[in-house]
């Protein structure tokens, strides 16, 4: 599978909604569309989830660009993939990190990789549901009331599961409130590392209310620590961003650290590395679930079919495309029917990208071709 050319294009949406958390709120989003194209014209899509400062993690999208553009382009441009797996086991390898710059070309492999074998992502990846459950991340309100009139209107759209991100002094009263006036709803907590082991007493406190879990309370980089706390409580704790690699996610589970792992696709380096950590996670009866990243429908996209995977057992956040956007860049736009997301069946991921949108709110764009001197730049207005 021969790439002939590689079209990176710097984004920005506007969210419907402020989104907070224990770190950021985000107003909008810029990232990364990455599109890689055959020789015969066929292309593949995926985006980076990389933010515009390292807050989530040490990556940004500029960090990304850089690594795409000097490092990851040219090596897909000078040889011949046969299948996505060869680039993170092969070609990737000797980079340290950069796992979401890693991610975003591999997926667009990926997509490609799928839609040359005449088959959906989902099946290519190993998949077999035909639909998956999704539950609703829910930010860091400006009052308990409206977390609760929030939560009123995802339930009654069908979601499945609820996410609340918390923080020191936006945790129990909320949880408890919550739990109050929603005694029955799957309810879980994400703390965003806003903690330390000084806050068990603050974190125990949370077994009370029978939490599916609490994901990431500790430092980004930790699984130490997590161990120790996992020990103290009852609730399982749920690691995100400390999970990087399936050494990570092998180490952790070793410890002790925590009882459920988030697996979303950008943090592990791709599409390839997230397929391995749900593996090793069946094989130790540990549940997944895929989070997200306020991903665009492209990146839902390939939440979707990486869900497909017979572990991925814990409903997700990959909730349907007009909670975020008021206008997304696929068509159909995900859609969510009682809390069930019906997964595609068409080549690839599924959707069509809609160039007409994605040129609508692409600020920059730069294309890359095999040929020595053919790099070509094209701007537009934001």
């Amino acid at each position: 599978m021969k790439i002939s050319q590689v079209i990176l294009r710097h984004m920005k949406l506007d969210l419907l909604h402020p989104f907070t958390t224990s770190f950021a709120t985000e107003y909008d989003r810029e990232f990364i569309l990455v599109e890689v194209r055959s020789e015969d014209g066929t292309s593949g899509w995926a985006e980076s989830v990389a933010m515009p400062d390292p807050v989530y993690n040490e990556e940004t999208v500029k960090t990304n660009w850089h690594m795409l553009e000097d490092y990851l382009i040219p090596i897909l441009l000078h040889n011949d993939i046969q299948h996505p797996d060869e680039l993170t086991e092969q070609y990737f390898a000797f980079m340290k990190g950069n796992y979401m710059a890693k991610a975003a070309i591999e997926g667009a492999v990926w997509d490609l990789y799928a839609k040359k074998q005449n088959q959906p992502l989902s099946s290519a990846l190993g998949g077999t549901k035909k639909q998956i459950e999704v539950g609703v991340s829910i930010g860091i309100k400006d009052s308990v009331a409206e977390t609760l009139k929030t939560i009123e209107s995802r339930l009654a759209e069908g979601y499945k599961r609820f996410k609340l991100k918390i923080k020191p002094g936006w945790d129990i009263e909320l949880i408890e409130k919550v739990r109050s006036a929603f005694p029955d709803i799957p309810l879980m907590a994400d703390a965003n590392s806003a903690y330390t082991l000084n806050d068990v007493d603050r974190l125990r406190a949370l077994d009370d209310y029978h939490l599916m879990m609490i994901e990431q309370p500790l430092a980004y980089n930790d699984i130490i620590d997590h161990a120790d706390l996992q020990a103290e409580l009852k609730t399982p704790i749920c690691l995100d961003e400390s999970i990087h690699s399936l050494d990570d996610a092998r180490k952790a589970l070793k410890l002790g650290s925590c009882k459920i792992i988030n697996i979303k696709i950008g943090r592990v380096g791709g599409l390839t590395q997230a397929k391995k950590i749900h593996d090793l996670c069946q094989d130790q009866g540990i549940p997944v679930w895929c989070g997200g990243m306020l991903e665009s429908g492209v990146g839902r996209a390939h939440n979707i079919a990486i869900t497909t995977l017979p572990n991925f057992v814990l409903p997700g956040d990959t909730a349907a495309s007009s909670l975020y956007w008021a206008d997304d860049i696929i068509e159909p736009e995900v859609t969510v029917e009682n809390g069930w997301i019906s997964v595609p069946d068409s080549p690839g991921i599924g959707y069509q990208p809609s160039l007409e949108k994605i040129n609508k709110y692409t600020t920059y764009s730069r294309t890359y071709r095999t040929e020595r001197t053919a790099a070509q730049t094209e701007s537009c207005p934001i």
